[in-house]
């Protein structure tokens, strides 16, 4: 699998955000792999059903540009919205059918004849893994899709799905302000599969630029602040650094749809953090030493 260390989450560069224009997704498209960020994030419910072919309208004009980026989208929610009349209530669809239609569709969208990465996008309650397994076998066969993975799933629903077929990426809430995934097993797991976890909300979902802080929050930036004027970078370079450093190779996610923002975070590779460094921030966020 190749991705970029710092992956481009589009989900609010449509009208959950942004509302760009083609114009615009073109634009932050060309810097982001400029700047080496390579890898966007997408799933079919963005915008609505919308964001995926909004930006496959770049591709469609300048094709050119897929062969310089990795795509990754999920499916699996069964969103409540006019551009999906038939769905009567919020539900999740692990089906074989849902699967390779939702990949049929993505790939309309995307103006391409690949996926790089399908991700099941929340965990299905009623979900078959054999099933799954299934569609997966059959996108692969076909050539629609090279890599398989989940999101926000638990290490047993993952193991159950691995169990038929290889789980390839773990895409996972994780920052140092929800650090879950490093107590329930997640990332143990990652490591001993081989799974890549990609890390959504990498920033804290944003809570680390509110205008208020509570207790925790103002701890961290506390220490973030002054290990970042160490490293001679801003702090959320420090902060995307820190996930960097954990050997199971976390991918971050970032949510930002400024592309300035897009090239200051692809500096936080740069970045090596000393290891006393990196439990500093997580006593930070703890509140209290290491056991």
């Amino acid at each position: 699998m190749q991705f970029s260390t710092i992956v481009a989450g589009v989900m609010k560069w449509g009208v959950w955000g942004a509302t760009f224009s083609t114009s615009d997704y073109e634009q932050i498209i060309r810097e982001s792999i400029a700047a080496g960020v390579t890898t966007f994030d997408h799933a079919d419910i963005y915008g609505h059903y919308t964001t995926e072919a909004e930006f496959g309208a770049v591709l469609g004009r300048e094709p050119s540009l897929r062969t310089k980026m990795q795509l990754v989208t999920k499916c699996g929610i069964r969103l409540v919205t006019p551009n999906r009349p038939d769905y009567a209530i919020k539900s999740y669809d692990t089906s074989f059918e849902h699967i390779v239609a939702s990949v049929d569709r993505s790939l309309k969208n995307l103006r391409t004849d690949y996926i790089d990465a399908l991700l099941i996008h929340r965990p299905d309650f009623l979900m078959e893994a054999d099933e799954v397994a299934k569609a997966f076998d059959r996108l692969k066969t076909d050539g629609k899709v090279l890599h398989f993975g989940v999101s926000n799933f638990t290490p047993s629903q993952v193991s159950l799905l691995h169990s038929r077929f290889p789980v390839e990426i773990h895409q996972i809430e994780c920052s140092v302000l929800h650090l879950t995934p490093f107590l329930d097993g997640t990332l143990d797991q990652c490591q001993e599969m081989g799974i890549l976890p990609m890390a959504w909300g990498p920033l804290g979902s944003g809570n680390f630029f509110a205008d208020e802080a509570d207790t925790r929050i103002a701890r961290v930036k506390a220490e973030a602040e002054k290990l970042a004027v160490k490293y001679g970078v801003s702090t959320d370079i420090l902060l995307l650094s820190w996930l960097l450093r954990h050997p199971s190779g976390i991918l971050p996610v970032i949510g930002t749809s400024k592309p300035e923002r897009v090239r200051t975070a692809a500096r936080a590779g740069e970045v090596v953090m000393e290891r006393e460094d990196w439990y500093r921030l997580w006593t930070a966020s703890m509140g209290a030493e290491v056991p």
